[in-house]
């Protein structure tokens, strides 16, 4: 039986990671809810070192690739969902994300799904691959002609090393990643797995 990949905490790696907003609520139709999660991000990324290598906010979701420096893209993705939560109830007085009960927390808004979405990239095919699929998002949903003309990704970062909406890293891995992600993989039984599949 295959080893299910997704959502698998693996240090070292590079995560493509997806986060939709509750009800799937266009949010991100506001200017000043794509520039508070940018914003939130961009701060996140300093308190939290994380290697930002692009994104997209779509009005509905957004998709990222991130590498935090301790290899906890479960807690990182948690934190910015945390904090860009909060900023957009600050900013839009929170009635759209009213739960019809409180959480066990007492919290009374729901801004994103609970679920958690990431999915570690195994090789630079896979990183090539996700990159495209991002930047080509507002181009698929119509949004833009083309993936440089849309303000909320990173394609013009990338590509044309310009800080906005936010900066992106160009050099995408920390010194000891390899390591990392060896015992990771290690740990998960990666080496035996390869080995009984090359039999079949």
């Amino acid at each position: 039986m295959a080893q299910k990949w997704s959502n698998q905490n693996l240090p070292g790696a590079l995560h493509y990671i997806t986060g939709n907003v509750w009800h799937r609520i266009p949010i991100f139709r506001q200017e000043r809810c794509c520039l508070a999660f940018l914003n939130e991000c961009n701060d996140l990324l300093k308190r939290w070192p994380a290697k930002l290598i692009t994104h997209v906010v779509m009005p509905d979701h957004f998709h990222l690739i991130a590498n935090p420096r301790d290899g906890d893209i479960r807690g990182f993705s948690g934190a910015l969902k945390s904090l860009t939560a909060r900023k957009i109830i600050e900013l839009t007085g929170g009635e759209l994300f009213l739960r019809e009960e409180p959480d066990t927390d007492g919290s009374i808004h729901q801004v994103w799904q609970e679920s958690f979405k990431a999915f570690p990239l195994w090789s630079l095919w896979m990183i090539k691959q996700k990159i495209n699929y991002i930047h080509a998002n507002p181009v698929r949903a119509k949004l833009v002609a083309s993936a440089k003309d849309y303000r909320w990704s990173g394609f013009r970062a990338l590509y044309f090393d310009s800080k906005e909406p936010i900066p992106v890293d160009h050099d995408w891995w920390w010194p000891d990643d390899s390591e990392k992600l060896s015992k990771a993989m290690k740990s998960l039984g990666w080496r035996s797995y390869n080995k009984r599949n090359s039999k079949s």
